[in-house]
Order: C-alpha cells, then sequence, then structure tokens
C-alpha cells in the first residue's frame, strides 16, 4: 500500500487549524506538504511486510567460519529512530545490536543495518521492533539463532507526561539458541548508553 501524500497534508493542515495555527501564514504555508513528505520517508517501512523486506536484504555469502559458538556474527550499535503507535512520539537515540549464528551462509554485514532501518520505519512498539528484526534476520539468513536487543529514548516520556529525560528503555529478543545461552546473550547485550 501506497502513503498517500495527499491526503496526510489535508489532515496536517486540518491539524494545523485545529491548533489555532493559520496555515496560509507564510511559516505554514508549505507544512503539510514537508510534513506528507516527511511521513513518506520516515514511515516507509509501513508499505512492506516482514517477508517482503527479508527478500529485499536476502543475498547471503558462503560461510566458510566453523560452526559453532565462535562463529557467530554481531552488529552492534545499529542507530535508528522509529516513532511510538501510541502518540505518534519519537523514539530517538536509539541502538540496536544483532547477533545471528550462521547455518552455511552470511549475509552483508550494511544488510543487517538496512533491516534494522526498515523495520523501523513504522508505527512501532520496540518490544515488537526487536521481534520483527529478529524475524526477518532468521528469514533472510535461514538461521533461527538470533538475538536482537534494542536501548532508546521515547520522546513520549521525556518530552512530555512525566519528562523524564534520562530514562532509557532496553528491550530483548532471543531466539533458538540465544534463548538460554548465557554466552551469546552477552555477545548481543552490551548496548550504548547502558
Amino acid at each position: 500500500m501506497a502513503i498517500d501524500q495527499e491526503k496526510i497534508a489535508y489532515h496536517i493542515r486540518g491539524i494545523l487549524e485545529a491548533l489555532g495555527e493559520n496555515p496560509d501564514r507564510e511559516g505554514l504555508v508549505e507544512t503539510p506538504e514537508r510534513v506528507a513528505r516527511m511521513y513518506a520517508e520516515v514511515f516507509e517501512g509501513i508499505s512492506y511486510s516482514n517477508h517482503e523486506i527479508a527478500h529485499m536484504f536476502e543475498k547471503t555469502f558462503t560461510e566458510t567460519a566453523a560452526a559453532g559458538k565462535s562463529a557467530a556474527v554481531t552488529v552492534k550499535d545499529i542507530s535508528v529512530y522509529s516513532y511510538c503507535e501510541h502518540h505518534m512520539a519519537l523514539m530517538y537515540d536509539m541502538h540496536v545490536n544483532v547477533s545471528y549464528l550462521p547455518k552455511g551462509k552470511v549475509i552483508g554485514l550494511s544488510k543487517i543495518a538496512r533491516i534494522c532501518d526498515m523495520a523501523a520505519k513504522r508505527l512501532q512498539l520496540q518490544e515488537r521492533l526487536g521481534q520483527d528484526i529478529a524475524e526477518i534476520m532468521k528469514e533472510a539468513t535461514g538461521s533461527e539463532d538470533v538475538g536482537v536487543v534494542i536501548t532508546a529514548s521515547h520522546s513520549c516520556m521525556t518530552a512530555r507526561g512525566i519528562r523524564n529525560l534520562p530514562a532509557r528503555t532496553t528491550t530483548t529478543t532471543f531466539c533458538g539458541a540465544y534463548e538460554h545461552d548465557a554466552f551469546l546473550q552477552s555477545l548481543v547485550m552490551d548496548t550504548k548508553g547502558v
């Protein structure tokens, strides 16, 4: 489903009016269209299922390392942002760690970052984002052994409501061997800011 920028612009104009603003004043006259273009960019992931994202980034290479814990591939501090589905508030300073045990093939490291980025470009819950990334990684790599740790600040807590600036949220998603193996969990747990 394509993002309807015209409809977004129409409704943003209505929101500006509901806020008591004049959408025809100089600083706001192009705001509805700018917001519509921004939403098309930051919510691009809404247009794709997890399966489609996995297919986008599934190019793999034959693995040459010996199987086992030492063969784990871990990428840390992947920087993404997302928007909370409850308030449409920014989840920022978000860092994702992803680790998996290859099963005869590996994907390019940049593909892991691209998977995280595309999955985050949705109205999202941080808990679901970790699950989505794990699901996409499992399909793209052919491995059931995946760990994902996400740490982020949520503007719905820092900029409104309780306004607790230092609060950060960490979520973990462990699949396969990562569920019960402390060594594998330790590979992915060291997150920026924790």
